[in-house]
């Protein structure tokens, strides 16, 4: 088995824009849906804002959320695991050996 100190930095950036983009799409799910929940209910009376005229296009504006914060998520991934990658890549040799243990399983 080879000994190598470097990071596939394609691999790594490929699970940053995953995991950027799923925080991204729950970010999103939280604005939206928790927008459109305090917008119905000042829109039903239940609460009074100033800051919230209640259900409007506004409402209608934020499920945009949906794909806006996946997308800023998943660019923000792809920035940070390059960085990343290239950084460790470049002070590996002052690093020393990371061990990483994997089990392989058999789905038989």
């Amino acid at each position: 088995m080879k000994n190598s100190r470097k990071i596939n930095v394609f691999s790594f950036v490929k699970f940053h824009v995953v995991i950027g983009g799923i925080i991204g799409l729950l970010a999103g799910i939280l604005y939206s849906f928790g927008g459109l929940i305090i917008d119905t209910l000042v829109s039903l009376g239940w609460i009074t804002t100033p800051e919230t005229p209640g259900l409007s296009y506004g409402t209608i504006l934020a499920f945009g959320a949906l794909i806006g914060m996946p997308l800023i998520g998943a660019t923000v991934g792809l920035i940070c695991g390059i960085c990343e990658a290239l950084i460790f890549n470049v002070c590996a040799k002052w690093l020393g050996r990371i061990d990483i243990n994997f089990e392989q399983t058999s789905n038989d």
